[in-house]
Parts: structure tokens; sequence; C-alpha cells
């Protein structure tokens, strides 16, 4: 009472808005629970996607991934991407639509009370942070100073858990709010008990009509698919960096994966790396080490075995992706030549400078073993340009771009491999 009677005599700019002060239909239960719904799919997609990616780029021995079918990290990470811009205007959506909810005195009522709003408060900070921060990062925007790979990864963790715990919490009012079905969106009565345990309060849920229409024409109804053409839009002139036939729409994409040296986009250039000089000196060999001892093969060498090729993508964690015709070595070839088998695991290293993530990789045995493995040295019919990774480099499929390790100088095969990793 004494609260709102100094509301009262208080001026209008200094005084804390309340739930009821908010009377757009949107504020609804109702709309609450379905972008709920598609945002808790999202996450969950996300959250797979991702959990995938990073364990192909830190493999446990508990969940090895092999090289069929070959396509599955393409799809994957363009999922993963997709769905990521597609969230943006989901989540924004979603907190315009509860964002009364952060009014509401006393803040914590209970423990139930104080377990939902830490749930949500964890889940909006963590879900910002990764849309904003993945964006940034498919547009190779590195302006924050940490690791993003080990921090998406981790804040992952905590976007998924927030997410179960709100369900769990607030399912029984999803439940009763999706009862209502499509044809009673509209109406004013929040579910088909009433208003009860609304998701906001009562008051605010009616907007300034009794069939959920505020005096500007908003409805839930029309403000739902709002929302669903935006992310449809925002998806399709993004996703033509995975799915190369919609390129031509692509005007949001980060990058035209097939705009680069050999009709082939790059992520990092030899300049970038630092190694112009190395893999241009014709004195280049490719030193392979095994059970059998240490050989150095000239690129002449390489040539002069059996070649294969195959049509394989390169698939970069940023989403995008793109098919090429590429030549060269089979690994398993040069296993068995190093007097090793043709399915040991093979310890790649690059001419770039040590320490860095990408100067090194690993293939499992079932990688090396694969028809499809190859040291290439050619892509579509041409050498290998320098940018592409000349004069060697390794292609495999369903493998992450960052381990389609580039300027090959050194592969150990074998249990040598354990020691010289």
């Amino acid at each position: 009472m004494v609260r709102r009677q100094l509301s009262a005599i208080r001026p209008a700019w200094l005084r804390i808005p309340e739930p009821s002060d908010f009377r757009s239909p949107v504020h609804d239960e109702r709309v609450v629970a379905r972008l709920g719904m598609f945002l808790g799919a999202a996450i969950l997609i996300l959250f797979v996607t991702g959990l995938v990616s990073h364990l192909h780029q830190h493999p446990v021995p508990w969940l090895p991934f092999g090289p069929e079918p070959a396509w599955a990290y393409r799809v994957n990470q363009g999922l993963h991407v997709a769905v990521g811009f597609a969230s943006l205007p989901l989540v924004l959506a979603k907190l315009y639509t509860v964002y009364p909810q952060f009014f509401v005195r006393p803040p914590v009522t209970g423990w139930k009370h104080a377990l939902e709003r830490g749930s949500v408060g964890i889940l909006v900070a963590s879900m910002v942070f990764q849309v904003v921060t993945g964006i940034l990062n498919v547009f190779k925007l590195y302006v924050f100073g940490f690791s993003f790979t080990s921090v998406h990864y981790a804040t992952a963790w905590l976007a998924f858990g927030a997410a179960l715990v709100h369900v769990g919490i607030k399912l029984p009012v999803v439940i009763r709010a999706l009862a209502a079905g499509a044809r009673n969106l509209d109406s004013g009565t929040p579910g088909p008990e009433g208003p009860g345990d609304n998701l906001l309060t009562s008051d605010v849920t009616d907007g300034d009509a009794t069939d959920g229409t505020r005096g500007d024409g908003t409805t839930r109804r029309g403000f739902l698919g709002s929302v669903a053409v935006a992310a449809l839009l925002l998806t399709a002139l993004t996703v033509g960096q995975t799915v190369t036939p919609l390129r031509a729409i692509a005007l949001l994409a980060p990058r035209d994966p097939l705009d680069g040296p050999q009709g082939l986009a790059v992520n990092k250039t030899a300049k970038g790396a630092r190694v112009e000089e190395l893999a241009t000196d014709p004195d280049w060999a490719l030193e392979l080490v095994g059970p059998g001892g240490t050989a150095h093969l000239s690129r002449a060498d390489l040539l002069a075995m059996d070649q294969h090729e195959a049509v394989l993508p390169i698939a970069c964690v940023e989403g995008w992706s793109a098919s090429a015709r590429w030549t060269g070595v089979r690994i398993r070839d040069l296993a068995i030549l190093s007097g090793g088998r043709r399915d040991d695991p093979v310890h790649v290293v690059s001419l770039q400078e040590a320490g860095t993530f990408y100067s090194t990789s690993d293939l499992p045995g079932s990688y090396v073993a694969h028809d499809d493995t190859l040291l290439a040295l050619t892509l579509a019919g041409e050498d290998l340009d320098l940018d592409h990774g000349f004069p060697a480099r390794i292609i495999a499929p369903n493998r992450p771009g960052v381990l389609q390790t580039k300027w090959v100088s050194r592969l150990v095969v074998g249990s040598v491999a354990g020691s010289a990793a």
C-alpha cells in the first residue's frame, strides 16, 4: 500500500515500471511458450552440433569419429551456423515478450522463484553471449581477448543446463499455453483454464482489447509470424555459404565458398601463415617417419607414385563449405612405404610455426585406411595454389577444414607418432 502511494506522488520519469504498465498483447504466456519451444529446439540443435564439432577437433577415445559419411561434418557445421543466425530474432523476440517480468516486485518470492529467475538470468546472458560471439567468429572479427573455441564450448554447457532447469520449472505452464491451440492464440484468455499461473500477469496479457489486439493493430499471431519470417529470411540470406545453389541470394553471408584461388575459398593464406619462402623452396621434401626409418620424398617423387582422385568438401568451422576435386597419394600408401600398416595413425606436421593450432593434426587409423584420405598435390587438375597448401596438403572425408593441414612437411606413422606429437 505504501509503495503504491509513493508511486502515485513520484514523478513519472522516476517511477520504476510495473508489469501491468506494459500493455502489448504479445506479453502473454501463449506467445512466450511458442517462442520458447522454437528457441529450445534451436538451443538443442546448437548444443549437439557444437559438441560434435568440438569432439572432432578435440577427440576422446570413447567417441571416435570416422570418415563416413564424407559429408557429415559439412552438414553438421552448416546446420550449426544456420541455426545460430536464425536464433538471433528468436532471442530478441523472446526477450521482448518477457522483459516486463524484470520489474516484478518483490524480485524473489521463494526458492522455486529464485531458481527460476537464476536459470533465466544465466540462460539470457549465455545465449546473448553465444549468438553475438558466434556471429563475430563467423565474420572472423576477433575483437574479444580470449580463445573463442574453449569459451564458446564452456558457455554452451551453461546455456544448455540453464535451459533444462528453466523448462523443468515452466513445463506445466508451457503445456497449458500450447494446449489452447493456435485457434485460441488471439483470444483474451491465456489458456483453457483462464489466466491462472500465467508466465506474466493477467493484467498484462489482455493488452488493449479482449481479442488480443492492441490499438496499433498488433496481434499475437502477427507478432509470431513476423518473428518466423525474420528467422527464415536471415537463414536464406546466409545459408548460401553452405548450400552453394543458394549462394546467389546469400547477401549477408560472410563468405562466398567459391571465391578464391582455383575456385575455392581460403581461410588462411600462405602469407598469413608466414610459410611463403619455405613452401616455395625448390629443395622441399616430405619427411616420412615410420617403423622402417625416415625417408625424404621430393614433390617429383610423390608425383611419381600412384595418384588417386577424390571429390571432397572443405568444411570450415565458420560454416562455409564447398566440394572440389583433389588428386594425390593415399596416406595409407605412405604409411605402408614407411614400414607401417595401412591403418596406423599418422601425425601430420606443417611448415607453419610450431605451437600454433594449425601447425599439426592427427589422422586416426580409420581415416588413414580410407580410399579418399590423400596427401593432395593438385586441385581441379592443377598444381595446388600456394594458398591451398602447395607443395602438399591433407584432404580427408568428414573432417573440419582446420584439420585438413596445409603446407605439410612431415608425416609420422604408427607408434612413432605418439612421441612425435
